[in-house]
């Protein structure tokens, strides 16, 4: 190792899905000789990772000596919502070409943030694509097995209640892991305007008049667009009462929709004062309300369809190599 200065308390900040900022302290000694930064990054291991898959190739950038802190920006190699180790050394590039190097710093580690609302738009504009028309609907529903009614009845004061959402969709989300709700459909079958009688959630469906959740007191955003290595797309959107805790998550994190005009779900007040609902027709929507339901608000009956489990998107994996659903961020 040449006599460079080694860089030291390594410091990450401005941290995005997608890049970060590097800053480090350095003795004077040597200081003039640098013309190159080396930085070392890596995923961070995992201890439940497959030791069979092909691991990832270690990332080492090589970045001219620019006034610190340095920006490190790329999505090719930064994804959303993930650990990463990073080093850093100085170099000093030779006459030959070949560099004269420090050692390298201590290792340190950070993770990236979440998709932004500039991402989250950029996912939107996406989905408003291939939403298609709108086709009216009267209901939510949600389908589950008999024990999760009888536990909502008999431990829960006869209410469903929200629980944390699972890590389905685009990995970036900021409501995977962190947004408590209850999931909901609405989509309806195109020849009879019903909903579907097969269901891969469980047999047991309860429904609900769609006016109990969406009303002129119920906030929308759009939460995320993804598939599953098919040609079904899924939206995902938040359903959050004015002023609640969802609403209040929501806020600042998602993109609000305008209930009545938007491409996804609407709610209308008619002439005569009463709501009138749609739904996109070629797209499947999750719908997650954010707060507890009673099941006295609705119904609770058996569908007479079969159990689809193929369609469950219970911790579903987005396709990364989709060209309709991803943006040019870490997937």
């Amino acid at each position: 190792m040449e006599d460079l200065p080694v860089p030291q308390q390594i410091r990450i900040s401005n941290i995005t899905c997608d890049s970060f900022k590097i800053s480090w302290d350095m003795e004077t000694r040597g200081r003039e000789r640098i013309t190159h930064y080396f930085i070392d990054l890596n995923k961070k291991e995992n201890k439940n990772s497959n030791k069979f898959k092909h691991k990832d190739v270690p990332t080492k950038l090589v970045a001219k000596a620019v006034p610190l802190p340095m920006t490190v920006r790329g999505h090719w190699f930064l994804s959303p919502r993930t650990e990463y180790t990073v080093a850093a050394q100085t170099a000093a590039k030779q006459p030959d070409g070949d560099y004269a190097v420090s050692e390298w710093s201590e290792i340190i580690e950070f993770c990236t943030a979440d998709y932004s609302t500039v991402h989250l738009n950029q996912l939107l504009e996406k989905a408003e694509v291939i939403a298609g028309r709108m086709l009216p609907f009267t209901v939510f529903y949600r389908n589950q097995q008999k024990e999760y009614f009888h536990q909502a009845r008999d431990a829960q004061c006869n209410r469903m209640l929200p629980s944390v959402k699972d890590n389905s969709g685009s990995h970036g989300s900021p409501i995977s892991g962190k947004l408590e709700g209850i999931f909901f459909s609405c989509n309806t079958e195109f020849n009879t305007g019903k909903p579907p009688q097969d269901s891969p959630y469980g047999p047991f469906r309860f429904q609900v008049q769609a006016e109990v959740l969406f009303s002129r007191n119920t906030n929308l955003y759009f939460g995320d667009f993804y598939c599953m290595y098919t040609s079904y797309h899924y939206v995902i959107l938040v359903l959050a009462p004015e002023g609640s805790k969802g609403d209040t998550f929501c806020k600042g994190r998602l993109p609000a929709l305008d209930r009545s005009a938007n491409r996804f779900l609407t709610c209308v007040e008619q002439e005569d004062g009463l709501l009138s609902f749609r739904h996109a027709q070629d797209v499947i929507l999750e719908v997650i309300y954010t707060e507890p339901v009673d099941l006295s608000l609705g119904t609770v009956a058996q569908i007479s369809g079969h159990q689809l489990m193929s369609m469950s998107t219970v911790n579903a994996k987005k396709d990364p190599s989709c060209k309709f659903c991803n943006i040019s961020v870490g997937r």
